[in-house]
């Protein structure tokens, strides 16, 4: 590499010493037959030549070393990650749906409001349900009244217990009539099922409503968000509930730390694999559900563990996988020496060495490709 940069530069110099005006010169020198002034270009085009060959001369002494980059290799943390993709989620995201099929009398909300659980959404018409109820209350009052004055005769020994109890079972009779009305008006009440925020409204005020596929409106809550995957039967016995997760979300750019929730139980027969759900945490709000998301599991650690880049180690014709290293290291030069190694996992484009290094052995990051078993290194 040295020479041919070298030989390019002096060609430059050269080049850049004569030019298009000394060619023109040396013509009209020709011409005008100028044997003096040829004579001396002659000289000078010999002399450049002259140094060229001198640095070339420099060079073949020092085509035996390789230029290449090192790296000292450290004791450090190593991880290893098992990366798969899932979808994030909500168990908290719904189409509002009417219990109560009528014309929806109010309408309390709109798209991008925040609600609370039970606050009242909106109130379908009750068809004088309500009417009734006053009804039944006004009849459960009276039985109740009657029930309370033979309760205190009976108390003082007039009356017949079967006036008594007739008067009971009326009473409860029109109390569970009033529980069964008012349980069918609650119905014509539309109620948030959980605190969240409105994201989008499918009615209007006046409409006729009724379930259907669309709903009244959908409920979202932000603050319980979750990504759910699939994972490889082998992993089981790995994965556990606390579990620490990296998430990353394409679509922000951002990794955010979550934790394995749920860990599935059902084995899925066609691919052989069971679900897990990682929590999030969504502090600025910006997870929405059905978002792609990239899961980082850690599923090995070694505390003390001698790593190399991926792409410095090679495999020769046996299958044996080695690297280089540097040896008789003086300064910016040494050996390189061929090491053969074990090698465990790779993650993050780094390999763990079981066995062959330890720390504090130098190898050739850079160049790796170009030398060979003892050659001369400058770096």
């Amino acid at each position: 590499m040295r020479k041919i940069l070298s030989l390019t530069a002096l060609s430059i110099l050269l080049f850049s010493c004569g030019g298009k005006e000394n060619n023109q010169s040396i013509d009209e020198l020709i011409k005008s037959k100028n044997t003096k002034e040829l004579q001396a270009k002659k000289s000078a085009l010999q002399a450049d030549i002259a140094k060229i060959e001198d640095a070339l001369a420099t060079l073949d002494v020092k085509t035996d070393e390789a230029l290449v980059s090192v790296l000292t290799v450290k004791d450090t943390v190593f991880n290893h990650y098992l990366e798969i993709q899932g979808n994030v989620d909500t168990k908290e995201n719904i189409l509002v749906q009417p219990e109560f099929s009528g014309n929806l009398t109010s309408l309390n909300v709109k798209a991008g409001q925040r609600v609370s659980k039970g606050q009242i959404l909106g109130r379908v018409d009750d068809a004088g349900m309500s009417q009734q109820l006053a009804s039944l209350e006004n009849q459960y009052n009276l039985a109740k009244t009657t029930f309370e004055r033979q309760k205190n005769l009976w108390d003082k020994k007039i009356g017949s217990e079967i006036q008594y109890l007739q008067a009971q079972t009326q009473m409860v009779s029109a109390q569970k009539m009033v529980a069964q009305m008012r349980s069918q008006v609650s119905k014509t009440l539309i109620r948030a099922p959980f605190s969240g925020t409105i994201d989008e409204v499918f009615v209007e005020k006046g409409q006729i409503v009724a379930p259907s596929q669309q709903g009244l409106m959908r409920i979202i809550n932000l603050g319980n968000m979750y990504v759910s995957t699939s994972v490889p039967e082998t992993y089981i016995g790995k994965l556990k509930v606390g579990t620490e997760v990296d998430v990353f979300l394409t679509s922000l750019g951002k990794t955010y730390k979550g934790r394995v929730r749920q860990v599935g139980n059902y084995l899925n027969p066609n691919n052989r694999s069971f679900g897990i759900e990682v929590s999030v945490p969504n502090p600025e709000n910006l997870l929405r559900p059905n978002q792609v998301a990239k899961l980082k599991i850690i599923d090995y650690t070694s505390k003390n563990a001698i790593v190399v880049p991926t792409n410095v180690v090679q495999e020769d014709g046996t299958g044996s996988k080695f690297v280089f290293t540097v040896t008789n290291s003086n300064g910016k030069t040494g050996t390189a020496k061929k090491v053969l190694v074990k090698v465990g996992k790779s993650s993050d484009n780094v390999t763990e060495i079981l066995s062959g290094l330890s720390a504090n052995d130098i190898i050739i990051t850079e160049g790796v490709n170009s030398i060979a078993d003892g050659m001369k290194l400058n770096f």
